[in-house]
């Protein structure tokens, strides 16, 4: 059984075929799709994909980058929307210096959204482009329960921390041609990994076609080869991991 937990399934790219995407994911076999939301109006959109397509898992989050480009009005209306809805995960949240400017806005708004998760007692699923070391300082100093680092593109000192912590790492489907992704899973225990997508982004396959849930059967055969066991010791772990993290 297989799982993708960081996927947007709302993005234009899907809104063609969706119902094609979604047929093809259970034709391998997936369980779960975890689609971030990464606003309000995404937030929304991905509710109604959830009801439509019970293997789509809500997950509400700000991203930094449209978080700090957010009036304050906006911004509170986001996180009530969050904290009045019961999503399996707050995510896409965390901080970002390679397309963001306002770090300290994005910090603001990612100690908020740690506080809605920690009281929901749900994961918190961190994006941490070109900001690895301020996320994870940010996390620890906000008591955040349950991270996990989505696409996490820190250095091995860090990995390690994240590791200490109790932190989990979801690995995206790219591991298979980018050598810091694979350095990753080499680093961290095998129960602390999940797969992912971040589809329609981050695809496998050298051409970079629109990525989805079903390519994840490439990483699979990746993330096994390199810790040495068979796919199916690998697909079961992982499931092992989504059920206890996710509590679902």
């Amino acid at each position: 059984m297989l799982v993708d937990v960081h996927a947007h399934m709302d993005f234009d790219e899907f809104e063609k075929d969706l119902s094609k995407v979604i047929e093809r994911a259970k034709k391998n076999n997936f369980v779960a799709i975890i689609s971030n939301g990464i606003n309000l109006e995404s937030n929304k959109k991905v509710l109604e994909l959830s009801k439509k397509y019970p293997i789509i898992k809500p997950a509400f989050g700000f991203y930094p980058v449209a978080a700090e480009k957010s009036s304050k009005g906006k911004i509170d209306e986001t996180l009530k929307f969050i904290e009045e809805s019961n999503p399996i995960a707050i995510g896409e949240v965390g901080l970002d210096l390679r397309s963001g400017k306002k770090l300290e806005k994005q910090k603001e708004v990612l100690k908020k959204l740690i506080q809605i998760a920690n009281k929901k007692d749900i994961p918190i699923i961190v994006h941490s482009w070109k900001a690895e070391k301020e996320a994870i300082e940010l996390l620890e100093e906000n008591n955040a329960k349950k991270v996990l680092l989505h696409c996490f593109f820190g250095n091995k000192e860090l990995t390690e921390r994240a590791v200490n912590n109790g932190w989990m790492f979801s690995v995206p489907t790219s591991v298979v041609k980018t050598k810091t992704l694979k350095k990753l899973v080499k680093r961290v225990p095998l129960n602390r990994i999940l797969t992912e997508t971040d589809a329609p982004l981050l695809s496998p396959y050298e051409d970079n076609k629109i990525n989805e849930p079903s390519f994840i059967k490439e990483s699979i055969k990746k993330i096994a080869e390199i810790k040495g066991i068979t796919e199916e010791e690998l697909e079961k772990a992982i499931y092992e991991n989504y059920q206890r993290f996710f509590k679902h």
